[in-house]
């Protein structure tokens, strides 16, 4: 039964890696970091966290990730961009913020577990951040996850990412569906229109920088990167 459960929830959430990589290397270059610590919050699987323990191969030749890594994937690139070709700093730590605590660990991650803080997503969220030790820059991810909360509570989202740069660099990585992940730009996309955003912010102090940076169908597999 939980072998079951692993491979479900890892074929759920494997083609997000092509979506991930490239976008929380960009962020960590427009942060100027030199090492990460990595927060997935709202996957109660955390495989998210696994985004530097594999390979992806982009349909216009671009490889990311660890070519010997036993999990591979495929990205199709559409509409004639291509993904920027950054190295992934050194990942430090990884948190996960779940509801619930998974009944078995990834093989990807069951070596080396992440930090997990089960309860409310918004409310543990500092908690993650303050976990990723000083020098190294907490990037939050959330895939697909910020539609399970209520509308009224995802601002709140916002403002902890906020309250936590008045001390250190917060970044904040997304792949959401249109108008879900408040702030991100929409493009002028309509909701539910069958594509989600990929968005990199990045808090720092009183200042912040906030880009949408690709369109992404198919969790990930199908990727128009444009910046």
């Amino acid at each position: 039964m939980a072998d079951t459960a692993r491979r479900r929830s890892a074929a759920d959430e494997t083609g997000r890696y092509a979506v991930l990589h490239p976008a929380i290397a960009e962020a960590a270059h427009r942060a100027g970091a030199t090492a990460i610590g990595l927060i997935d919050v709202g996957r109660t699987a955390a495989l998210n966290l696994c985004v530097d323990r594999v390979g992806i191969t982009y349909s216009d030749g671009v490889f990311l990730g660890d070519p010997d890594s036993p999990v591979q994937e495929s990205c199709s690139i559409v509409h004639g961009g291509s993904v920027p070709e950054r190295a992934m700093p050194p990942v430090v730590a990884r948190a996960a913020v779940t509801r619930h605590r998974p009944g078995v660990e990834d093989a990807l991650l069951a070596e080396d577990p992440p930090v997990r803080f089960c309860g409310d997503l918004v409310d543990l969220l500092p908690d993650a951040i303050a976990a990723v030790p000083e020098g190294a820059l907490p990037v939050v991810t959330t895939t697909w996850a910020l539609s399970r909360l209520a509308i009224p509570r995802r601002p709140s989202f916002v403002i902890r990412l906020r309250e936590a740069a008045a001390v250190r660099t917060v970044a904040w990585v997304s792949a959401e569906g249109v108008g879900v992940a408040p702030s991100i730009p929409t493009l002028g996309d309509r909701p539910a229109s069958g594509h989600s955003i990929v968005g990199i912010a990045l808090y720092e102090g009183s200042r912040q920088r906030v880009d949408a940076v690709a369109r992404c169908w198919s969790r990930g597999r199908l990727l128009d990167w444009f910046h």
